[in-house]
C-alpha cells in the first residue's frame, strides 16, 4: 500500500506545482484535496485526487478529509485581496492550527507546511544569505510576514505535543510559474509589492511587446525566485523523502535584481539606490496601521531590506536542487511565453 496524502489548498500555485508530481509518484496511493471553491481535478488530468469542498476554519471538515492520511500538506493561506484582517487570521492562523491538530488526530506521521522567506521578516540586521539557523522574527508591519513567523513558532509548539508527528517547514521566496500571473486572481507572497505591475503585465504581455515601455522607479534590491515545479519537488521530498524534519530554505540558484524583474515584466526600470528606498518603504508600510489604510500598504516593507536565503541545507539534507533558473521561472509566468 502506498501513502495517502491530504493537501489543503491544492488549487493554487503551490498545488499546481505539487499535485502533478504526486499523481506520477508510485509511492503515493491516493491524494485527498480540500479547498473552499468548486474544482474538478479531472479537468487538469488529476485522476487520483479525491477532491472535497471544505474550510480550514471547520475542524470537522478537516478531520473527515484527513481520515487515513499518512501525510498532510498544508498550503491553504490568504495572501492579499479584499479579505478583512480578522477573516485572514481565522483562515491563516486558526485554520493552520486546525489542520495540524486534525493531522495528529488522524494519525498522520508528517505535517508539511508551506511557510515563506517572509517568516524571517525584513529587518535591517538580516544578512544576505540567511541560513535556517537565522531566527524567524515577525515583520514590523506586514501581516503576511507576521503570521508566517508566528505560525512557525505555533506549529513547533503544537507538534511537540504529538511525538508521532514530524514537522517540515518549507521556506520559498517569490514563487512563479505558469499558474501565477494570469492564472490566478492574485500573486503570491513577496511578489505583492510588484502586484500592480504583474497584473498589468499579465494583461498586456500576451502580445509580443508593449507599444512603449512604461518607466517604473524600483529599488535596486536583490530578489530570489523559485519555479512552482521546484517548490513541488521540494514538497515531495518532505512528503516521501528521507530528509530529517525541520525548516528548509529553497530558491533558484541565481539571484535577480528588482530592476531585472521589472524589465522581464515588460516595463522600463528606473533603478533607485537601495539605501534611498529603505526609509520611504518603511514609512509607507507604517501607514498600514492607520484607519482605512489599504492593506496592500504594508507590503512596502518587503522593499525595505533584501530577503535572500542560503539553500545549502535543502540540497544537503533533502537532496533537493532547482531545475529552473530564476529568470526562466519568471519568464514561464508571463502569458506570452506559455504554450498555446
Amino acid at each position: 500500500m502506498g501513502l495517502v496524502v491530504a493537501v489543503t489548498g491544492p488549487t493554487g500555485t503551490f498545488g499546481f506545482g505539487l499535485v502533478p508530481l504526486l499523481e506520477a509518484d508510485e509511492r503515493v496511493d491516493r491524494i485527498v484535496g480540500i479547498a473552499r471553491r468548486p474544482f474538478d481535478p479531472a479537468a487538469h488530468g488529476w485522476r487520483r485526487m479525491d477532491y472535497r469542498r471544505g474550510d480550514v476554519r471547520d475542524p470537522a471538515s478537516l478531520e473527515a478529509a484527513f481520515a487515513g492520511a499518512d501525510v498532510v500538506v498544508h498550503l491553504a493561506f490568504i495572501i492579499t485581496g479584499a479579505t478583512s484582517g480578522a477573516t485572514a487570521r481565522e483562515i491563516n492562523v486558526e485554520g493552520t492550527l486546525n489542520a495540524v491538530r486534525a493531522a495528529a488526530a488522524a494519525g498522520a506521521t508528517r505535517f508539511v507546511y508551506a511557510s515563506s522567506v517572509a517568516a524571517y521578516g525584513f529587518h535591517e540586521d538580516n544578512p544576505v544569505g540567511m541560513t535556517e539557523q537565522w531566527p524567524t522574527r515577525p515583520a514590523d508591519h506586514l501581516f503576511y510576514a507576521q503570521e508566517k513567523a508566528e505560525l512557525e513558532e505555533l506549529l513547533v509548539a503544537e507538534v511537540a505535543r504529538h511525538p508521532g508527528l514530524a514537522l517540515y517547514l518549507l521556506r520559498p521566496p517569490i514563487v512563479v510559474g505558469p499558474h501565477t500571473v494570469g492564472a490566478k486572481a492574485q500573486v503570491p507572497g513577496a511578489l505583492a509589492p510588484l502586484a500592480p505591475l504583474a497584473r498589468r503585465a499579465g494583461t498586456l504581455l500576451g502580445r509580443r511587446r508593449l507599444p512603449l515601455p512604461v518607466p517604473i522607479p524600483v529599488p535596486d534590491l536583490p530578489m530570489q525566485l523559485v519555479h512552482e515545479e521546484d517548490v513541488g519537488r521540494a514538497l515531495v521530498l518532505c512528503i516521501v523523502g528521507a530528509g530529517p524534519p525541520g525548516a528548509y530554505n529553497i530558491a533558484a540558484d541565481d539571484v535577480l535584481s528588482a530592476p531585472e524583474v521589472v524589465r522581464e515584466l515588460g516595463f522600463l526600470p528606473i533603478p533607485v539606490p537601495a539605501r534611498l528606498a529603505r526609509t520611504p518603504a518603511r514609512a509607507v508600510a507604517a501607514l498600514a496601521a492607520l484607519p482605512l489604510s489599504p492593506p496592500a500598504t504594508a507590503w512596502a516593507e518587503a522593499l525595505s531590506h533584501p530577503a535572500v536565503m542560503d539553500t545549502t541545507k535543502a540540497k544537503r539534507d533533502l537532496g533537493w536542487s532547482p531545475l529552473h533558473t530564476a529568470r526562466d521561472a519568471l519568464r514561464a509566468t508571463l502569458p506570452r511565453n506559455r504554450p498555446g
